[in-house]
């Protein structure tokens, strides 16, 4: 059977012979009855299943039925079905114009052989169906079909991530109308009309589609699975690089971090050509130029077959390749360098030129104030002006200013300026004159460096120069016009510039101008006839000189020691003068100085002491117990114990002997021991002197038995003797519970509580528990020991054994004389 007329002819029209014509187009009846889960369906019968489209039906114009294959009458004769009269070119272009308009179709507007045929079986769907026409049913019985189903859909929906009550798509955006039909204009096949989207469509979904780049896709794709006609070899197509692309990733690579760096100096091995090559980073792969052999095919490369070799290159030459592609990488490294070389010289010409601007405008700036430095300039620079000046270059032009030789232009601008403004100041007279402009420039012109390394550079530091050449010249001056009596001046002028002045300037000061003349003072000082106490003009000068003054104390010691040989108690002024020098000599040289010069004094005016109880003198007691605070307590009490107690207990065994009144005795008791301080009272010595005069006041009782006796004696003196005990033990308590609350408030119980582990530990838990300051001196050292400050003693420890330093020598000493000398 011939095929021929399924084909159209050369007009395009197609054969009279419908008979064994298939009609593949989608009718009206296929979109009424594709979602109508009731329409009759075809099953395929066998025939159809063996030979397909080839088989043999009962009518092409009428869809098969479940009634069973009618046998065809082909003795009757030829039917025509009219299809309507060919239209003109104007009526086709206003169908055309109409379709844009795309109005909705309704159902009563189709034509009755357009609808659907009814088949075979017994006419179309029942009048209780209702119909699936676009726009017959509304949006809320969609889907109501499911229920006759066992809920496929419904599941595959599911499974394909779909919840229920949200909608459709990637984001659950769903659509607000159900999918529209547009209804093509003719038979001819999709997208033969043009556009057949829907205004609901385009709205919801606005992707323009482009059947120029499909087209132009499609032939791309198609090329690849062609066969070159001519049959001719595929030239080898090669990758060039321009100059600029090199640059661009030389520039890039140069911005690599530190793990990328560290990647790109990675051995790589690389097996996939014909020999194993080696690279030193991954960036000489990338710099292999893809050349495909000649003889290979575009396709991936295939195992070679058994029994069948591999077909040789032609040109194969590794050495000559390896080389060419030494010169090119050569050749490429040196463009990326020299580019890399050109642009760190143009940011070094655009840099220099700012410098230059910069420095322009600042040397400007410099020759104005030279030009009014001038003397014949009608507006001559002021030293506020000239500090606004170098204000401006430090505020604007910071770097600059500091790397700038700012020592040759102060000295040019701004000594001669300086000069002019001290040129009438008195110090003594006004010794703040000047502060305020002096810190402003000390901020302007001081080296910061120099100052971190603690030097004294003149060359180096503009400020400490201004300092040394214009205002040192009039302290000098005024130094050598001032009298050392008169230190109130000089004291509040270095005051007042302390914190200005450098450092080394200001110990210059005091070593070289006022140490000399406060030195020649002393030397020239007579405490016998001088009327101004010494301690006067030295004592305002501690704060400042501290430990350079200690040259001066020993000839002011030796001097009032030849004022003090002819002293006697009785003169008062002795301890007007020494008073004051108390906390200014170390505890050992002052103890030295009364030791020498005061206790013998005060233990002659002891020895010439009466005690008469029926008319007692106290003036020479009282010159002795007036140095109480001036020598320490251990040395009033040997001075008591030695011309004081032997008389005083004498005197009391010899009034007891004679019937004497004890209630006499007992005030004469109660009368001397007030006279003591409770410190004296509280030294062992002096308690035990009492107690003995107690002792003797109570065996004079007890052994007048027979004898007559004073009534109530006995008991007065037995009363007496428990009061006064019981006194020095409250007093006793009292002292232990003071040291174990200062104790506690210092913490010591946890330092008390641990042994020292040796002598240094030891020293160190005495000084916390007297409130003495301990501390390592750094940096100083004696005979390899490390010196130590023990309040205000410099001391070192060998071999368990405490060393203080004197005058000439370091003289060993115990740990209880250390503390006393601390104290």
């Amino acid at each position: 059977m011939s095929l021929s007329h399924l084909y159209r002819d050369g007009e395009g029209r197609m054969d009279d012979d419908d008979d064994e014509r298939e009609n593949f187009e989608i009718t009206d009846w296929d979109l009424q009855n594709e979602f109508n889960p009731n329409r009759q369906r075809h099953w395929q019968t066998k025939e159809e299943a063996t030979y397909g489209v080839w088989a043999e039906r009962d009518s092409d114009e009428e869809r098969p039925s479940f009634g069973g294959k009618r046998a065809r009458d082909y003795s009757a004769p030829v039917n025509f079905i009219s299809a309507g009269l060919k239209k003109g070119a104007a009526e086709e272009a206003e169908l055309e114009d109409s379709d844009d308009e795309e109005k909705p179709v309704k159902q009563d507007d189709f034509p009755k052989d357009y609808g659907p045929k009814k088949l075979k079986t017994g006419g179309n769907f029942k009048p209780s169906q209702k119909g699936f026409a676009g726009g017959t049913k509304s949006f809320m019985d969609f889907g109501s079909w499911e229920r006759h189903t066992k809920g496929i859909g419904h599941k595959l929906l599911q499974k394909m991530g779909y919840v229920p009550g949200r909608g459709l798509g990637k984001n659950a955006q769903g659509i607000i109308n159900p999918i529209e039909a547009k209804q093509r204009k003719g038979k001819g096949a999709v997208g033969a009309y043009g556009s057949e989207r829907t205004p609901q469509a385009l709205q919801d979904f606005p992707v323009v589609d482009s059947e120029e780049e499909a087209e132009e896709e499609f032939q791309k794709e198609l090329s690849q699975w062609r066969k070159d006609p001519s049959g001719s070899k595929k030239k080898p197509k090669y990758s060039y690089k321009t100059v600029e692309e090199l640059k661009a990733k030389g520039r890039v690579s140069k911005k690599l971090t530190a793990p990328q760096k560290e990647l790109s100096q990675v051995k790589v091995i690389d097996m996939t050509g014909r020999e194993q090559k080696v690279y030193y980073s991954y960036s000489q792969i990338s710099h292999k130029h893809s050349v495909p052999d000649d003889g290979l095919p575009l396709q991936s490369p295939q195992p070679p077959q058994p029994g069948k070799e591999a077909k040789a290159p032609g040109f194969a030459l590794p050495e000559l390749e390896h080389n060419l592609q030494l010169l090119i990488d050569l050749t490429e490294q040196e463009i990326i360098q020299n580019d890399r070389q050109l642009q760190y010289e143009r940011d070094m010409v655009v840099n220099l030129s700012h410098e230059l601007e910069k420095m322009s405008e600042v040397l400007e700036m410099v020759e104005e104030c030279e030009r009014r430095m001038q003397p014949n300039c009608s507006d001559p620079l002021t030293l506020d002006e000239c500090a606004r000046v170098f204000e401006t270059l430090q505020d604007k032009y910071y770097e600059e200013y500091r790397m700038s030789d700012r020592v040759d232009l102060a000295v040019a601008i701004v000594y001669p300026l300086m000069k002019e403004y001290f040129k009438e100041w008195d110090p003594l007279k006004d010794c703040t004159y000047g502060t305020e402009i002096i810190s402003k420039w000390k901020s302007l012109l001081e080296n910061d460096q120099l100052l971190s390394h603690g030097g004294q550079d003149l060359s180096a530091d503009a400020f400490h120069r201004l300092i040394w050449e214009v205002w040192m010249p009039f302290v000098r001056n005024i130094v050598t016009q001032w009298q050392p009596r008169n230190c109130d001046p000089m004291v509040d002028f270095l005051d007042s510039w302390v914190h200005i002045i450098p450092v080394w300037i200001l110990d210059n000061i005091l070593d070289q101008l006022i140490f000399p003349k406060l030195q020649k003072e002393v030397e020239n000082w007579n405490p016998l006839t001088d009327t101004v106490p010494i301690h006067s003009w030295i004592h305002p000068w501690l704060p400042l000189m501290q430990a350079r003054l200690e040259p001066l104390y020993s000839p002011i010691r030796s001097k009032l020691s030849s004022a003090l040989q002819k002293w006697h108690p009785s003169d008062s002024s002795a301890k007007l003068i020494l008073q004051p020098w108390k906390e200014v000599f170390t505890p050992g040289s002052w103890e030295a100085f009364m030791v020498k010069n005061i206790v013998p004094k005060l233990g002659m005016c002891l020895g010439e002491l009466v005690i008469n109880p029926h008319q007692q003198h106290m003036d020479a007691f009282y010159w002795v117990i007036d140095w109480e605070g001036m020598i320490s307590v251990s040395s009033l009490v040997g001075l008591l114990e030695k011309h004081f107690f032997p008389k005083w207990l004498q005197v009391l065994c010899s009034w007891l002997s004679n019937s004497p009144n004890y209630e006499e005795i007992t005030k004469w008791y109660l009368g001397w021991k007030s006279m003591f301080s409770d410190q004296v009272l509280a030294h062992p010595s002096v308690k035990d002197k009492f107690n003995e005069a107690l002792d003797i006041m109570n065996r004079a009782v007890s052994s007048n038995v027979g004898a007559y006796m004073q009534p109530g004696a006995r008991e007065n003196i037995a009363y007496l003797t428990h009061t006064e005990r019981r006194k020095d033990f409250q007093y006793e308590a009292m002292q232990e519970r003071r040291e174990a609350e200062n104790m506690a408030q210092r913490g010591i119980g946890v330092a008390a509580s641990s042994v020292p582990m040796n002598f240094k530990d030891l020293i160190e838990t005495k000084a916390e528990e007297h409130n003495i300051v301990f501390m390592p001196v750094i940096g100083k050292r004696h005979e390899g020991k490390q010196l130590y400050t023990f309040g205000r003693i410099v001391i070192y420890i060998d071999r368990g054994v405490v060393f203080v330093q004197g005058e000439k020598t370091w003289v060993p000493t115990s740990l209880q004389s250390l503390i006393d000398m601390a104290k």
